[in-house]
């Protein structure tokens, strides 16, 4: 299981009503692309998710959250969300808002999303 389908399935129905989403294979994983950068994504049965620089420190104090490190180097600004971080769908959506709000201060970036 390269990642939790049933997680990916809540995350999908969060941005349900959001045009310009777009997933991609990542990460061994699966990620949540807006306007054409990273704000989520799940991997294995984590929740992943890209934060602003400036509430990295912060996020990593909360419940459940850890620096995203599988490859012996954590990615700053990449938070790995764990099961009981996201167990409601209100802490999930919480938490994705967090990307949103992060992929949403960026500029477009037209080679890797979808123009709506």
């Amino acid at each position: 299981m390269a990642y939790n389908e049933a997680l990916a399935e809540r995350v999908r129905n969060v941005f349900a009503k959001r045009k310009g989403m777009i997933e991609r294979k990542m990460f061994g994983g699966i990620a949540f692309m807006l306007r054409g950068h990273m704000c989520c994504g799940v991997i294995k049965d984590d929740l992943v998710v890209r934060v602003k620089p400036e509430y990295y420190e912060k996020a990593l104090t909360e419940p459940h959250a850890r620096p995203m490190d599988f490859t012996g180097r954590p990615m700053k600004g990449f938070v790995f969300v764990g099961l009981s971080g996201y167990r409601t769908d209100k802490a999930l959506s919480n938490w994705i808002q967090r990307g949103i709000d992060f992929a949403s201060s960026l500029p477009q970036n037209r080679r890797h999303s979808v123009i709506q």
